[in-house]
């Protein structure tokens, strides 16, 4: 700071005293630091005199003015320092930072991070989760543009380009650092963010230590209705707030936000401001204390001064400022180090919490001449005054180019320059100026100067892997990324980019607010003189432009231009030649020309395409042309074509007359799929197609359709031409434009299309759309919704929506279509030259020819030769041999099934029934029996039973029915149920039919024993199935051959002479590493050299001997061992002669041998595989590993044609099999560890376990675990697999153990219950664990292992007596876990003494459970308790009076002695309590249930330990002298008016007349003796009946001291406190009802958690009923307090819905899902609030929020959960979408199949019942799960079906096992 005299200038001639010095410098440390009252006066003082009074010298004036000008220097980044608090305004928020606005033209940064603690966690928790958190804001969203806030200068940093950044926080811990909770008073201003939201308000983080700020709710308000847009206040949001409150020395402080409090707030002396503390942003009252030229200097706070520099004057005031005018100043900043205190005296500032509106300057980015200078700093810069006088400002770094050429002397007043305006300080209100040359001179000064499209000078800053950056001006910064290097992808651009380069760039995108510039180098942009394109809109039709492909698909190329503008060019426009891969012509990066075809702004799309013509102007003639020429053609028109040519995908036409070009897609040919490419294969170049529709027209393509009932549709006017015209529940025909995973979608005549959801697509169920519909396949629709705005409509495909009518007329008409359309294709097929296709043309179902047998193929099927034409193809299946032998060369006599007009192929049968047709008559209409001979894709020849006629009928009864399960399908052989419609075959030769119904199907008979093949016998796909060559070969032979295909076992070879030859993978290699694959190491197309050793037969596989007659014709076994091929002699490799049988003998058990996986078989559970090509094995899953793991899935672990290193075990002779193993000889000897399967589990005893080839073992209970459980066989299933331990194997009887301590001695675990197999396992004195085996007449037999078993006699079971020896069987079962000590040894007699005591085993006594059994010492309890009721009886009667106690009425003698009746059982527990031993009080309450007996047990102590047990009926309310604990599963129901309670009734002989009773006691003293004696008998009689009355438990208390009895005696019983409650009710005695439930809360022990929940949920019932909001409110707060939060926010919610109080419910659930938005519970219930509440929509809004809230794993559970409320409470048929949506996502979940089913039993038809049955039974599931659905249909059928119904489910079943087995066999 400057020194005294600069400050204050003396003045006058007035010697100083010497004091009077060091006084005044003890004045100004004081103004610095603190102030004593002393000085203060003398301070004033000296203000008042000197200044006004002398003159100076010259020389004083120049040094003081010289020393005020340093005084008022203005704030520069040098005059910064850390701890500096400092206001500033936001100018910019970005998403990490905010820009701030400084005092002086100054300008900081705030950090994310530094906004407050309270935030940055959040943010932190957001980072963790790798998610966004609900609720938590967005720097834009908590931060505007003009915003004051308080900082504090937490670092001055010099950044890379070595420029200053100021670093700031905001945090409230940093700004209010100064602050203490005792410095806090009320009215003081503060700045604040929101730390967290509260149920009444909001806690502030005001940053000081050890204070808690709170504002309320209702204090927020009216903020958040002006400010905040009336949303909640969130964490971070920043606050200026007024302290209302101080508690607790400043411990907690309540603060308020509103507007016209904050705005007026001014600091005053009493608030106790000092320099240390003083905040900036603070408004003060001030005294101008000097005025100078460049500024004032206040004083304020009366003790304190502060500099006001010439920037914060106000305005309007300039000049006008005199000494001693008062003054409101705004505290800009504050000094740490030198306490200087700079304010602000502009208005804007002067309002607290109001934000500044001037946040630009209007000419920004001008360039102005001839500014003259105001005035000049040293250290900060200078000021200018603009033509419009307005005061701008220029920092010192911006007055020159450099520091070398800065001349201070050029930048005195009046000198003018040139500069540029290049900001704004919002702070300040000035213009920023700049006077440097590169910036007046740069072509863009912000980011918002720059538009996309332009060219832009640039310096390489930095090239990395991202891009290169390119610097483009002051604080500017553009990407070029790798992309735009340059024309093509740059590997190296270091090598032609180098740092400090000048570049120029093309701006691709410009984004001002995020400050994204991206940039290209492409040469070809640079430089482009064409158009460039920025917006949709400037896109016309025949513009050409440059851009650059961003992705090449199947269907077109993606071009991008500038602005993130892209359009497509489809594949028909990528060139002038079609391009059937555009991936190999274009790629990414790529530089192309495209023109404009077309362009929708509004949708932003666009056309284009790379077929450039020369000249634009001939682009758009040709595209006007185009369109004049075929705008004779509308869409909707039906015309006539001529073919021109064919292509891949359909035909180009020309439309007549006007020879228009067009094209007609395959697809589009016929409603028939099937019929497509038949026309489309026989239609040729000139031939004319009439009836063909329009269906699309656009500038270049004209697309036709030739489908019949488009065609009909639209000439009848039913096909809509706008949106408007259609109407949920219209039927519309149209086509399948394209099939998406989630639905199909349709297209219509007129261009309309809607989307077929997955969910209304089929009745059936939908896996994969593409597996029901196909592109091009014509449909009918049913419209569900339309939505006109969007231009969308809904579709059902459903056939239960879209029948047209009678389905047998349907299915005949689509069968006439069908076979007009094939009559067609043969009249094509007859204008041909070809002869062949003339006859096949003239051939019909029905012919009968003679023909001769050329071959017999592998599968069985036979071709035949002899037709009418050479080369005709005839082809009888193995079913029409009918079990007849053929052999090559023989002649047959056949019947035309049908013709295969696509492949040029015959169908012919043998069957001799179809031959010999039975001249009947037919009538038409009749019902025949018929069997299906063949099969088309859209009808199927059968032939009719009695007559052989061969009949044809449809396989579809509607367009949309394509879809068939397999077990829907037709086979061939099948029966059916026809319905005759013709009785003469027409031109077809076919009579025609309808099927019926699908029940009078019938399963096609089972083939011949001669026509079935063996399973393991079945061919090699990879073998030639035609004529196999005749071989001159012999084993022993060399041959030269060609690899022709690799197979996992086996390499294909093609020989000389074109012979096909087979290698096994075993004759490839010498030596073959285990896991290593032979096959492998071949190639295709690879030359070997091979050697024959042997002929494999086609027919059978089997291998022949060289002398068999066929052996010619066998496929040629080969090797190419390296030995082998060695070999001179031709017998050594002779061995396949030998039968497979003697090839098996050779291998004998235990023997080592390589093999190789074929296959796994899934049904059997083995693994096939091949030791040689004649010698195959079995490896049964179980001998594969000792690993879990590798057993469940075995495909992972082991691979087709891999080498295996296994073990023989056995053979099986009848089928020529070895069984191997891949884990040892598997003998299961002693010690053994091998892998088994539960076959059976027995309870009480243990398991016993399959092992492969019929070896059986057992478990025993004592050897399932180390550890005895109480459930021990609860994990174990039939069909479980175990890892078991061989303990022995004596006479073939195996005894195993499941121990990990044997199956994993490695391991080492922990042995709880060690093994004992005899006697001498086991000793005197130690513990062990067993299972009771049955109760005797001795006592009780423990099982300790499985042949020892121990007795604990009847007085070492427990110290409990028993009434009965039947007890012990019901409380002691079979296979209780018990601990027991030996008592005692006899090994002579293999006796064992246990006990079961707790005094020996330590630990509680096995009946403490039991809640029946009296301790042994009851009759001596009883016979006390009589005598203290004699006791009592002599003292009553020697009392005369007692008080009542609440209302203080008299009682008569009976109600005394009720009312000491509590104090005697008191004294005599505390008797008891003495005698009670420590063990007897360990179990406090336990429940015990029963299998079957309905029963719940209940066990509880009171303050006597032990009492007496009761057994509770359930259902039934216990007796109220033993009360169990209430659990409410939700809340406590009041019965409206209570009237289910029993009225309260006065006591008898109560009065509350005081006289009465005044009376009769005198006249009670003037009775004789013998009227006293009588009385007293009577009296005496009356007690003994109020004790038998009191004694018996039924008894139902009737008063207020009933109740105060039984809750004495079972004080934690919730019912018997509700019903005390409901008793006060009944009477109307609200208040006393409160009191109960206080006197509950306090009495009920606080370890019973449900019993206070159950109070304070019945005094919740009260306050809702009986109170008001706000009485319920305080009960609510204290509930969530002392109880789960949850549980009392859902039994509210529940008390509101109950009470039809349905707003209180929605705002309270709101609440919940804030609070618990984790637990679904909460998500459930509101779920089901609002749909009772019938607002569906709302529930399904929730149901989206639940699953962005939850975790994954709970989204089935809470979408089944929600779609069972819809079953129950809302739109069934929502409810199946959700179902069905579930399961196609989850298709195996049994858990939502079995809720799904229960629900459609519950809420649907039979029909839909059944429908879900069908789908589910054929499912492919575990067969044990199948069990389960096919039961499930057979229960519902046995009780909603007729018999024909169980018995078509049990065929069902049936069907399903034999489809089982014979997958089995194949």
């Amino acid at each position: 700071m400057a020194t005294k005299e600069e400050s204050f200038p003396r003045g006058g001639t007035r010697k100083i005293h010497k004091s009077e010095k060091s006084h005044q410098q003890a004045i100004e440390q004081d103004n610095l630091f603190d102030i004593s009252s002393e000085e203060k006066s003398t301070k004033r003082k000296k203000s008042q005199k000197g200044p006004t009074k002398t003159k100076k010298l010259k020389i004083e004036k120049k040094e003081n003015s010289k020393s005020v000008k340093e005084k008022f220097e203005i704030l520069s980044v040098e005059s910064l320092c850390e701890g500096m608090r400092i206001l500033g305004c936001v100018k910019e928020v970005n998403e990490l930072e905010l820009v701030i606005s400084l005092p002086n033209g100054l300008q900081g940064f705030v950090q994310v991070t530094e906004i407050c603690d309270a935030y940055t966690k959040k943010l932190n928790e957001q980072v963790a989760q790798e998610e966004p958190l609900t609720g938590l804001l967005r720097l834009p969203e908590l931060f505007v543009p003009g915003m004051l806030v308080r900082c504090v200068v937490s670092s001055v940093n010099i950044t890379n380009r070595g420029k200053k950044s100021i670093k700031l926080s905001l945090n409230p811990r940093d700004v209010n650092r100064v602050l203490s909770a005792e410095a806090l008073k009320p009215g003081m201003l503060l700045t604040g963010t929101i730390s967290s939201l509260e149920d009444h308000g909001y806690l502030v983080d005001i940053g000081v230590g050890g204070t808690r700020a709170f504002l309320p709710l209702h204090k927020a308000q009216e903020y958040i209705r002006q400010k905040n847009k009336g949303a909640v206040l969130k964490v971070g949001q920043y606050l200026n707030c007024i302290i209302e409150e101080v508690k607790g020395n400043g411990g907690v402080v309540s603060l308020s936000i509103g507007h016209s409090e904050v705005s007026a707030a001014i600091a005053t002396e009493e608030q106790n401001w000092t320099l240390n503390n003083l905040l900036p942003g603070l408004v003060v009252k001030a005294q101008v204390q000097k005025v100078t030229q460049f500024g004032l200097k206040l004083n304020f706070l009366t003790f304190f001064t502060g500099l006001v520099d010439f920037m914060h004057l106000d305005p309007k005031k300039v000049g006008k400022y005199f000494s001693n005018q008062a003054v409101r100043a705004c505290i800009l900043c504050v000094h740490p180090r030198t306490r200087v205190v700079r304010l602000s005296l502009r208005p804007v500032l002067l309002q607290p919490g109001r934000s500044l509106t001037r946040l630009s300057c209007q000419h920004l980015g001008a360039v102005l001449d001839d500014i003259p200078v105001q005035g000049f700093f040293n250290k900060a810069g200078a000021t200018f005054r603009l033509k419009d006088g307005a005061l701008a400002y220029a920092r010192l770094s911006h007055l020159s180019d450099s520091k070398n050429t800065f001349k201070p002397e050029a930048f005195k007043p009046g000198n003018t320059h040139k500069c540029r305006i290049i900001d704004y300080s919002q702070m300040d209100e000035l213009a920023l100026l700049s006077l440097r040359t590169s910036v007046i001179e740069a072509q863009f000064l912000r980011y918002h100067d720059i538009k996309a499209g332009a060219l832009i000078k640039g310096t390489v800053l930095t090239i990395k892997p991202f891009g290169m950056l390119v610097k483009v001006g002051e604080q500017m910064r553009g990407l070029v990324p790798p992309m735009h290097l340059a024309d093509i992808l740059m590997k190296n651009p270091e090598k032609k980019y180098h740092i400090g380069d000048e570049v120029q760039c093309r701006v691709l995108l410009c984004d001002p607010e995020a400050k994204k510039l991206i940039m290209t180098l492409k040469k070809t942009l640079v430089t482009s003189r064409l158009p460039v394109i920025t917006c949709y809109e400037d896109a016309k039709p025949g513009l050409q432009a440059h851009g650059v492909i961003i992705r090449v698909k199947d269907c077109g190329c993606i071009v991008k231009f500038y602005n993130d503008v892209q359009g497509l060019v489809p594949k028909h426009e990528l060139s002038a030649q079609y391009i059937p891969d555009p991936e190999r012509v274009f790629y990414s990066g790529q530089v192309v020309k495209v023109a404009v075809l077309n362009c929708e702004p509004s949708k932003e799309r666009m056309l284009l395409s790379f077929k450039l013509l020369n000249d634009p102007e001939t682009v758009n003639e040709s595209v006007g042309h185009g369109q004049k020429k075929g705008s004779n053609i509308n869409v909707g028109q039906v015309v006539d074509v001529k073919v021109l040519e064919k292509t891949k995908d359909g035909l180009q036409v020309a439309v007549l007359p006007h020879n228009i070009p067009a094209f007609l897609p395959v697809s589009h040919l016929s409603d028939h799929v099937a019929n497509g490419p038949l026309l489309h294969r026989w239609l040729q170049a000139g031939d004319t197609l009439h009836r063909v529709l329009c269906l699309h027209q656009s500038e270049r393509h004209i697309l036709l359709c030739r489908k019949p009932s488009l065609v009909s549709t639209v000439e009848g006017g039913q096909d809509p031409k706008n949106f408007s015209e259609i109407q949920p529940g219209m039927l519309l025909t149209g086509f399948v434009k394209s099939i998406k995973d989630y639905g199909v979608f349709v297209q219509f005549p007129s261009g309309l299309s809607g989307l077929a959801p997955k969910a209304i697509m089929s009745d059936k169920f939908v896996t994969t759309p593409s597996d029901h519909f196909v592109e091009g396949q014509t449909v009918i629709a049913k419209v569900t919704n339309v939505d006109e705005e969007k231009q969308r409509m809904l579709l059902s495909l459903r056939l239960s929506d879209c029948s047209l009518g009678n389905s047998a007329s349907t299915s005949l008409f689509l069968l006439n279509q069908c076979l007009e359309e094939l009559q067609g294709v043969r009249s094509l097929m007859s204008n041909q030259d070809s002869l062949l296709i003339q006859t096949l043309a003239e051939m019909t179902p029905g012919m009968v020819l003679d023909l001769v047998v050329q071959e017999v193929l592998e599968e069985g099927s036979v071709i035949f030769s002899g037709g009418p034409v050479p080369d005709m193809v005839l082809k009888a299946s193995k079913y029409h041999l009918a079990g007849q032998e053929v052999e090559s060369g023989q002649k047959k006599k056949v019947v035309v099934l049908n013709v295969d007009l696509l492949k040029l192929e015959v169908h012919v049968s043998l069957r001799k029934d179809l031959m010999s047709r039975k001249a009947r008559k037919l009538k038409k209409g009749s019902e025949h029996q018929a069997v299906v001979q063949h099969l088309e894709e859209s009808f199927a020849v059968a032939s009719l039973v009695e007559t052989g006629h061969l009949v044809a009928f449809s396989l579809t009864s509607h367009l949309n029915d394509t879809f068939r399960f397999d077990s829907e399908k037709l086979q061939v052989g099948q029966g059916v149920c026809l319905n005759l419609k013709t009785t003469e075959p027409g031109v077809t030769g076919l009579l025609l039919a309808v099927e019926g119904p699908a029940a009078k199907r019938t399963l096609r008979q089972s083939q011949k024993d001669s026509e079935m093949v063996n399973e393991d016998e079945d061919g090699d796909p990879a073998l030639p199935t035609g004529a196999i060559k005749r071989h001159t070969l012999a084993t022993g032979d060399t041959v030269t051959g060609t690899i022709k295909s690799i197979k996992p076992t086996h390499v294909v070879v093609t020989l000389e002479d074109g012979v096909i030859g087979c290698i096994h993978a075993s004759h490839i290699l010498d030596d073959v590493p285990e896991g290593n694959f032979p096959t492998a190491t071949l190639k295709v197309g690879m030359t070997v050299t091979a050697r024959v050793i042997g002929g494999r037969d086609v027919k059978t596989s089997k291998f022949l001997p060289i002398s068999h007659p066929r052996f010619v014709r066998t496929i040629p076994e080969l090797t190419v061992r390296p030995s082998e091929l060695e070999k001179d002699s031709h017998t050594d490799l002779n061995t396949f002669s030998a039968s497979p049988l003697e090839k098996i003998k050779q291998y004998q058990a235990g023997q080592s041998v390589i093999c190789f996986l074929k296959k796994y078989n899934m049904i059997k559970k083995w693994l096939e595989v091949e030791i040689a090509p004649d010698v195959r094995g079995r490896i049964p899953l179980l001998l594969t590993s000792l690993s879990f793991k590798v057993l469940k899935h075995p495909d992972k672990k082991f691979q087709i044609g891999q080498a295996l290193r296994a073990t023989v075990v056995d053979s099986d002779s009848s089928k020529a099999f070895l069984y191997l193993s891949l884990i040892g000889p598997h003998r299961l000897d002693k010690g053994e560890v091998a892998m088994g399967q539960v076959v059976k589990v027995t309870p009480y005893e243990g398991l016993t376990v399959a092992f492969p080839f019929g070896r059986i073992g057992k478990v025993s209970i004592f050897h399932l675990s180390d550890s005895y459980s109480e459930t021990p066989l609860e994990d174990f299933i039939p069909q479980k697999i175990v890892r078991c331990y061989v303990l022995s194997a004596v006479d073939g009887v195996l005894t195993l153990s499941l121990r990990s301590s044997r199956t994993n001695p490695e391991t080492k675990s922990k042995v709880e219950d060690p093994e004992i197999n005899s006697i001498h396992d086991i000793k005197e004195g130690q513990l062990l664990r067993g299972y009771v085996k049955s109760v005797q007449p001795d006592g009780v037999l423990l099982g300790l292992g499985p042949s020892v078993v121990g007795m604990a006699q009847f007085p070492h079971v427990s110290q409990c007596s028993w009434p009965k020896k039947e007890h012990y069987n019901r409380y002691l079962s079979e296979g209780k876990l018990l601990t027991a000590k030996i008592l005692s040894l006899n090994r002579m007699k293999n006796l064992v003494e246990l006990s079961f005591l707790p005094g020996d085993t330590g630990k509680p006594d096995v009946f403490s459970a039991s809640l029946e059994l009296p301790l042994q010492k009851q009759k001596e309890r009883i016979e006390a308790k009589e005598k203290d009721l004699k006791r009592e009886k002599n003292r009553l009667k020697r009392k005369e009076k007692n008080q009542r106690g609440q209302e203080e009425r008299k009682l008569s003698s009976r109600e005394k002695k009720e009312l000491q009746w509590p104090s005697v059982k008191t004294q005599k527990k505390r008797k008891h309590r003495e005698t009670e031993s420590e063990q007897e009080r360990v179990n406090k309450r336990q429940k015990l249930e029963e299998d079957d007996s309905g029963v719940e047990v209940y066990y509880r102590e009171g303050e006597e330990g032990l009492e007496e047990m009761k057994v509770l009926p359930k259902g039934k309310l216990p007796k109220p002298t033993e009360v169990p604990r209430l659990q409410l599963s939700s809340a406590f129901i009041w019965d409206v008016g209570l009237d289910s309670l029993t009225p309260a009734l006065p006591p008898q002989g109560e009065s509350s007349d005081s006289e009465e009773d005044e009376k009769s006691h005198q006249a009670m003293k003037k009775k004789s003796k013998k009227e006293k004696e009588s009385e007293k008998q009577k009296a005496e009689k009356e007690l003994s009946r109020i004790e038998e009355a009191l004694m018996d438990p039924g008894r139902q208390p009737e008063s207020a001291d009933d109740f105060d009895r039984l809750v004495l005696s079972s004080p934690n019983s919730s019912i018997l406190w509700l019903q005390y409650m409901a008793f006060h009710l009944q009477a109307t005695e609200i208040e006393k009802a409160r009191a109960v439930a206080e006197r509950a809360l306090k009495t009920i022990s606080f370890r019973e958690e449900q019993e206070k929940l159950n109070v304070w949920v019945a005094l919740l019932n009260l306050e809702n009923m009986y109170g008001s909001q706000e009485s319920l409110t305080k009960v609510f707060e204290r509930a969530v307090q002392y109880n789960e939060p949850l549980k009392v926010f859902l039994h509210l919610a529940d008390i509101y819905t109950k009470s039809e109080k349905f707003q209180e419910a929605g705002e309270l659930y709101n609440r919940m899902l804030k609070r618990f938005r984790q637990e679904k519970a909460v998500w459930i219930k509101y779920g089901a609030f609002l749909l009772r509440r019938s607002q569906a929509g709302a529930s399904h809004r929730v149901l989206q929020r639940a699953l962005e809230c939850l975790p994954a794993k709970e989204h089935v559970d809470v979408i089944a959960k929600f779609a069972q409320l819809e079953f129950q409470l809302g739109d069934a048929e929502r409810a199946k979408a959700i179902f069905e949506n579930m399961l196609s996502t989850y298709p195996k979940r049994i858990d939502v199949w079995s809720v799904y089913i229960d629900m459609i039993i519950k809420h649907g038809s039979q029909k839909e019942v059944r429908g879900i049955f069908e789908r589910v039974i054929h499912l492919s599931l575990a067969p044990k799960k199948m069990k389960f659905f096919f039961k499930r249909y057979l229960d519902y059928e046995k009780q909603h079906g007729t018999e024909k119904d169980v018995l078509a489910v049990k065929a069902k079943a049936l069907e399903y096992v034999e489809a089982k087995s014979s997958v089995l066999e194949d």
